[in-house]
């Protein structure tokens, strides 16, 4: 069987679009669908089942609204309102859809979930909030005070140290400089289904079963950033 590659997904998207090849800039983004092993019992599976479909659909419509911009008229941009505003917000929204999720997919579910206290994310987590239990207590508090949208903690490049963020929906009140290392779906599709409104008691449960093993990687990658920067 051939390797269905990004350039193929990338013209077919096109294609269904009806794009004219003589109008493409050819600078189109093409993001493809993870799958995600989540064992937990503490999500149902209708739940996970859901979820993922949803995470599904991020993945089209970025690929479909990055294959648009490709033939995008950029002579009609304006701040008001044009098709091009339009689409760059929706690249923006899906694209940080696609990339949280997939974030979030990979740092929940773990079984076995436990972080050695010599571990770097331990270790840096203790430094820059002044302890493992202070660090849980403020990322709870992100989770519960974003309105539909995620809670955080990424390494800061202009602080070069780790913080707690939330941001609500996909794309409002994200920090520049930021590289996630912990990620926490506090949609409401996230948990309804499980929890109905207590946001808190699906936190403590996803916060259980952390992949310290994936958010350890996580946390050694933002070093080599944090060096990369300094140098």
């Amino acid at each position: 069987m051939s390797k269905f590659t990004n350039k193929d997904l990338r013209e077919s998207i096109k294609e269904s679009l009806g794009m004219d090849d003589s109008k493409r800039l050819d600078e189109s983004y093409v993001a493809q669908v993870k799958t995600f092993n989540l064992p937990t019992e503490l999500l149902s599976t209708a739940s996970k089942k859901s979820h993922i479909e949803l995470y599904d659909q991020y993945v089209k419509d970025f690929n479909r609204i990055s294959a648009e911009l490709d033939t995008a008229d950029r002579s009609s941009a304006n701040s008001n309102h044009s098709n091009y505003r339009s689409l760059k917000i929706g690249e923006t929204y899906n694209l940080n859809a696609v990339y949280l999720h997939e974030l979030y997919f990979a740092n929940i579910s773990d079984l076995h979930s436990e972080i050695p206290m010599d571990s770097l994310a331990y270790m840096r987590i203790a430094r820059d909030f002044g302890s493992f239990d202070e660090w849980q207590k403020d990322f709870i508090a992100c989770s519960l005070s974003n309105r539909c949208g995620w809670a955080i903690t990424y390494f800061n490049t202009y602080l070069k140290s780790y913080v707690n963020c939330f941001i609500d929906l996909h794309s409002l009140n994200v920090p520049f400089g930021a590289y996630p290392v912990i990620v926490m779906d506090t949609w409401q599709h996230a948990y309804y289904r499980d929890y109905l409104k207590d946001v808190k008691t699906y936190v403590y449960a996803m916060m259980k079963q952390l992949n310290w093993k994936v958010i350890e990687n996580r946390f050694e990658r933002a070093e080599n950033l944090a060096k990369a920067i300094r140098s």
